[in-house]
């Protein structure tokens, strides 16, 4: 089968690798065949480095064929996860990130069935949106509160949009490149067209936000900007995966002020997804205005490259497999 491998920093090299075969599944996997991927932020300081930089507890450092992928939307070819049958179209994560290829193994339980056949590229942003809704989960009671998203790519825009739809009084968002034209389709008051360190060191008493999310992501002075910002009593949320193991926090702020700093990865991912559908066939435009850019996997170097350089007007980048 064909596959895509990083052969050094930022640089992708068509592959043939042995297709695997259905009769290899161990309990609760699922083959896939691949439609659409969808390219992540996680997955940029990888494609920067040209795979895992070093050992990460557990993953085996380099590029195996098809790293780095998670989000997919494909039609599954076997199957042994009872939930999951054979010829149904699904969204969700490929459990090892190598699904920049024809076919991919996964766990079924990070899946969940697609009805239909159409807005395909589209239907990846249930993958996406189910890690925001989960995030969002964490931070209680919404209602009325006054909310804040670092970083206003794909992620960023997915996070005001949940903010909103919780009951947020306000969702301001905050990124060095102007994301205006975005603003109302993804429930945004105002854009500050900014960095997180000037949009913190900007803030008086009044004026800090309860819950701040950062979705900037890969940086660690981010984090510390966030925790700057937010309002006494208040909350931070940390999306996605650290990229080095400590990151600095003025642990001083955080116990006078009575902050509260969270993260987290998605659990129950089949349940989360299909509630990410739920609200996808409720607001169809959100999908509709997240996928800007969609490319033949054939260009996958040029597509990570566009995903690793923020410009306005783009927001996320899908692969058609």
């Amino acid at each position: 089968m064909w596959a895509q491998q990083l052969t050094g920093p930022s640089m992708f090299q068509p592959v043939e690798v042995p297709a695997p075969a259905a009769g290899d599944l161990r309990p609760g996997e699922v083959l896939v065949a691949l439609e659409h991927g969808g390219i992540c932020g996680s997955d940029l300081p990888y494609f920067r480095a040209g795979g895992r930089p070093v050992v990460e507890r557990g993953r085996p450092a380099g590029a195996p064929p098809g790293f780095p992928l998670h989000e997919i939307v494909g039609r599954v070819h076997a199957s042994r996860d009872s939930a999951v049958a054979v010829g149904e179209r699904v969204v969700g994560w490929a459990s090892a990130a190598d699904a920049l290829a024809e076919l991919v193994v996964t766990a079924g339980s990070g899946l969940h069935p697609v009805d239909g056949d159409g807005h395909r590229a589209q239907a990846i942003v249930a993958q996406p949106l189910a890690c925001v809704l989960y995030a969002v989960d964490q931070l209680g009671d919404l209602r009325g509160k006054r909310a804040a998203v670092l970083g206003l790519g794909s992620i960023g825009m997915l996070f005001a949009w949940a903010l909103r739809q919780r009951g947020a009084a306000t969702v301001v968002g905050v990124d060095p490149v102007d994301r205006t034209a975005h603003a109302a389709a993804f429930g945004l008051d105002e854009v500050l067209v900014t960095d997180s360190l000037r949009w913190s060191e900007s803030l008086g008493g009044t004026d800090r936000p309860d819950v701040v999310v950062e979705a900037v992501g890969h940086q660690t002075a981010t984090v510390t900007h966030a925790v700057r910002g937010v309002a006494d009593h208040g909350t931070v949320y940390c999306f996605g995966i650290p990229v080095r193991d400590a990151y600095p926090i003025d642990v001083y702020d955080v116990v006078r002020r009575n902050l509260r700093v969270i993260g987290g990865l998605t659990h129950d991912r089949r349940a989360v997804l299909g509630r990410a559908l739920a609200h996808l066939h409720e607001f169809p435009q959100v999908a509709e205005e997240l996928v800007t850019d969609v490319r033949p996997a054939t260009d996958a170097a040029a597509a990570y490259t566009a995903a690793c350089t923020p410009t306005a007007g783009r927001l996320k980048t899908v692969l058609a497999l």
